[in-house]
């Protein structure tokens, strides 16, 4: 691996724990403004600096990220489809890698959609996204979903989407947690990040999530909904990365959790003259 690859995928994920905690914010790009992601600048802010990386689309990451961060960007660059349409695997990369360099971000993600109708085109633009981001010496994080017609939590499916993503020359792997994880996790020769999906029914539910990931071999996490549509979202932020991070217990996680809610709001700075 190239210097500048082994840099950029060294900024994601911490060289003591070797994890990651990735902010998923890219939503809007098929499902527009989300509930709690409405104001993108304000959902953002005060999760940015308790992240690893930021995943999000170059609209919003020009639009509500000033360009003073340093949280390294996981750039969404495939699209062309939206909740309106019932095959959500009609995808196309919508974001050149050249402007990617120009926004000098650490990965740029695409999702794939292996059994779905258009498996073949969106592994095609995995292999041309890999073949472009080598030469640029960027990491590509494949985004793993399945057909429909397939059961979207099945160790079968996902270890099959994870390693036909990684034999394509994926960097990382984002998915979803199922039973028998490990199993998916033992096929892919790259690091796997678990996905959230859609808000869980508790807090509790989202750090069982982690722990068991984590446990299973995953490197790490990328969560979206369930940290800003969380009533306390830096608090689960911190609670999530005492798991990842840390090797906190859920019991542990919590306590992290209700520490942090229970701590008094740090006041806006006076306006001056």
């Amino acid at each position: 691996m190239d210097w500048g690859m082994a840099n950029r995928m060294h900024r994601m994920f911490s060289p003591v724990s070797g994890n990651s905690v990735m902010l998923a914010v890219d939503h809007g790009y098929f499902m527009g403004p989300t509930h709690r992601l409405e104001d993108a600048r304000a959902t953002i802010t005060p999760l940015l600096a308790h992240a690893d990386a930021l995943a999000l689309t170059r609209g919003i990451l020009r639009h509500a990220v000033d360009p003073t961060t340093t949280t390294p960007i996981v750039l969404r660059v495939s699209g062309g489809a939206t909740v309106l349409k019932e095959d959500l695997s009609h995808e196309a990369i919508t974001t050149s890698i050249d402007d990617a360099a120009r926004l000098n971000v650490s990965a740029v993600a695409m999702s794939v959609f292996v059994g779905a109708p258009h498996e073949h085109e969106s592994l095609i633009h995995l292999s041309d996204l890999v073949d472009e981001g080598e030469t640029h010496g960027i990491p590509v994080l494949a985004i793993t979903a399945v057909g429909k017609e397939l059961e979207k939590r099945d160790a079968r499916y996902l270890a099959l989407a994870c390693r036909v993503s990684a034999e394509i020359g994926a960097h990382m792997v984002k998915t979803y947690y199922c039973e028998d994880f490990a199993k998916v996790v033992e096929g892919c020769p790259v690091p796997i990040v678990v996905a959230g999906g859609p808000k869980l029914d508790s807090d509790r539910a989202a750090l069982e999530l982690a722990r068991n990931a984590i446990d299973q071999g995953a490197h790490g996490i990328d969560m979206g909904r369930n940290i800003w549509q969380s009533d306390h979202p830096v608090a689960m932020l911190k609670a999530l990365r005492a798991i990842v991070h840390e090797k906190a217990t859920v019991r542990e996680a919590l306590d992290v959790l209700e520490g942090e809610k229970a701590r008094p709001a740090t006041p806006k700075p006076a306006a001056t003259a």
